[in-house]
């Protein structure tokens, strides 16, 4: 169940980066557009599992709801939304990916232990892969937007790592509430600090929110990319450890590439390329031994009539 839920969730956040560039070209506010999303799929989520008397509303007083908001959809998103105004969905994917990368230098940072010399490997790796990514944009005509917006992703990552690192602290403080309570509690904060931000940054027009092509893209991510691959990633956090779920990092960025160059004719350069799958491979040296692990676990199990329900 575990790997066919990480399957499903790899897909479905593959697809969301290009479902934002696509809203957010058809004249969505970045910002506005967000919030609308995380707020509607958080409160249609707690209704259900308020409906079938499996959560409560007061789950939205407690604090652990708010600042889990802040990094897993207030920070992260504020970020994505507004730089993929200025980069192509395959970049902001790409530079995405070094969330993983984030979430282990923080757990190794807390927890005062050693990086292994692997991961030390892949943090230099990863680095450079970053430099050869912003190639493109320091050219002679420099991009300042261009290049602004790749450092922007990478501070929102920054905020996905930390609350990605708590959200598994929290999930364990509240053993007894289910983990689609707890993703819905912390996207309605998150979405309602988004909106908040929009009401002081942006000017909106709500007809453009009406248009097809934005209003699909919104629907999309509401109902897909929210509540489906927001929650499954809960659900993996919960089950598994910070580290795995966010792996999904490691695949989406090939497939939203793939997507934005066939669906939605983004430019690809080698120095994208190589500069992705420079960074892929240095996040995978990082996490070698948590891969191992994990590889080594699903070896030695032997499924059972019950494990494969």
């Amino acid at each position: 169940m575990v790997m066919i839920n990480y399957i499903v969730m790899c897909f479905v956040f593959g697809t969301t980066f290009l479902a934002i560039k696509v809203g957010i070209d058809a004249g969505a506010p970045p910002f506005f557009s967000a919030g609308i999303r995380f707020f509607l799929a958080g409160l249609i989520l707690l209704l259900w599992m308020v409906w079938r008397k499996k959560a409560s509303f007061s789950i939205l007083l407690r604090k652990e709801m708010f600042l889990t908001g802040i990094g897993l959809t207030f920070g992260v998103f504020a970020a994505l939304y507004w730089a993929e105004q200025y980069l192509s969905s395959g970049i902001a994917a790409v530079l995405s990916a070094t969330a993983p990368l984030m979430i282990l230098l923080l757990q190794t940072f807390l927890t005062r232990q050693k990086l292994s010399g692997s991961a030390w490997t892949g943090c230099l790796v990863g680095l450079v892969g970053v430099v050869i990514l912003l190639l493109p944009g320091l050219t002679v005509d420099f991009n300042k937007y261009w290049v602004l917006g790749c450092l922007v992703v990478l501070l929102g990552e920054v905020f996905y790592s930390g609350g990605t690192v708590y959200s598994r602290q929290v999930i364990q403080r509240f053993q007894h509430v289910s983990p689609i309570t707890l993703n819905a509690a912390q996207m309605m904060h998150g979405g309602f600090l988004l909106l908040l931000l929009s009401l002081f940054t942006e000017q909106v027009n709500v007809q453009t929110m009406f248009t097809p092509t934005a209003a699909l893209s919104l629907l999309y991510l509401v109902f897909v990319g929210s509540m489906m691959g927001h929650t499954i990633y809960y659900w993996l956090v919960a089950k598994t450890n910070p580290v795995f779920p966010s792996t999904w990092l490691y695949i989406s960025p090939l497939i939203s590439l793939c997507l934005g160059a066939l669906l939605y004719h983004e430019p690809v350069t080698v120095l994208s390329v190589v500069g992705g799958i420079t960074i892929i491979v240095g996040i995978v040296f990082v996490n070698l031994d948590n891969l191992k692990k994990l590889v080594s676990r699903k070896t030695r199990a032997v499924p059972t009539i019950s494990d494969q329900r």
